[in-house]
């Protein structure tokens, strides 16, 4: 947290227009607190006691004591903050009141998919009913819980996807881990909203970036990117760059968590996405070299690889359609030229 680009981004956050007075007095427990978008939403929630006057209270839970001690140790022994160094997959056990529980524990990348399926749907099944048990205990915690855009699998004929569009998912795919664990969590949700009345939201949110994303074994295109980027190496494209992606910088994706949390209709969910500016993988190389004007690094085309690697996602990519959480006030405003400079600058600065 001492990079500026991070405190910049925080200090911008906590200007939004939201109505953060309505946190005064809550606690906010964030599963998976090192992670990329956790780490933000906790810090976030930190600035507002510390500068804001909101006497909001953290609850950090991560299982990783010494990255919890990088994240978070300058706030330990201070009264509104708390870490449960502990597995989501084990029991969650607090005593103190928790309000909201922001569920964003849990691993997209194809190195995960490929060597740890198994690890991937505990967390999101086994994660998700300690969480969903944690509220239900408390009985008024909400519960706001990151998904993702793959729960609609393979949409051949859509020209967007709603919240309503359901596709088809190969429960045997490599990949179906990640995807069918996420539908399966969801379900519980709505399940634990029906039997116990546990308020929730659910967020599908699309190809989030920013300074404190994880670049080694990942394995996802815009990691691996960065990686060669800020290590000074020429990038090693598989294929010749022409799959589209779009791309959504971690603030806009921040303050859709929280403009759902105060602004959404309850037991819903609503897509995450920066759809105004899809790119090819070609173009996105150039432009994330274009950034290190202090060396001389160039795109590499090996193109040998005929069979797509295993752990990706193989259907055909359709935009997200994100007007039901515009509908609520909120809209991207970092570019994509933006957020990546603010990216790179950060990860060099703390590389």
């Amino acid at each position: 947290m001492r990079d500026d680009i991070i405190i910049e981004d925080l200090r911008r956050m906590r200007q939004t227009d939201l109505p953060w007075q309505q946190l005064d007095g809550k606690t906010v427990l964030v599963t998976g607190a090192t992670g990329m978008l956790a780490s933000y939403v906790s810090w976030l929630l930190l600035r507002l006691h510390e500068e804001a006057g909101i006497d909001v209270s953290v609850v950090a839970l991560c299982r990783n004591p010494q990255k919890a001690e990088q994240y978070y140790g300058s706030y330990v022994g201070k009264p509104y903050f708390r870490m449960l160094i502990q597995d989501v997959c084990d029991p969650i056990v607090y005593d103190g009141a928790v309000d909201y529980i922001f569920h964003l524990s849990g691993n997209a990348s194809p190195h995960f998919i490929n060597t740890d399926p198994v690890g991937i749907m505990r967390c999101n099944l086994l994660g998700t009913v300690n969480v969903l048990e944690l509220a239900r205990k408390k009985e008024t915690a909400k519960v706001i819980f990151a998904s993702t855009r793959e729960v609609y699998g393979a949409n051949e004929h859509a020209d967007k996807l709603d919240e309503c569009s359901y596709g088809v998912l190969d429960p045997l795919d490599a990949r179906s881990c990640y995807p069918e664990s996420k539908r399966a969590a969801e379900t519980l949700l709505e399940s634990y909203n029906l039997q116990y009345g546990v308020a929730f939201n659910t967020i599908r949110i699309a190809h989030a970036y920013g300074p404190t994303m994880t670049l080694e074994n990942d394995g996802r295109v815009m990691a691996d990117l960065l990686s060669d980027v800020v290590t000074g190496r020429n990038i090693v494209l598989k294929s010749a760059g022409d799959a589209i992606r779009a791309f959504l910088y971690i603030t806009d994706a921040v303050i859709g968590m929280f403009t759902i949390l105060f602004h959404a209709n309850p037991s819903t969910a609503y897509n995450l996405a920066n759809e105004t500016e899809p790119i090819s993988i070609r173009d996105l190389a150039r432009l994330l070299i274009s950034l290190r004007k202090d060396i001389d690094l160039k795109v590499v085309y090996d193109t040998l690889q005929q069979d797509p690697p295993k752990g990706y996602c193989s259907y055909k990519r359709i935009a997200l359609d994100t007007s039901k959480l515009e509908a609520l006030g909120w809209s991207s405003h970092i570019s994509l030229q933006e957020g990546l400079s603010r990216t790179v600058s950060s990860l060099l600065h703390c590389s």
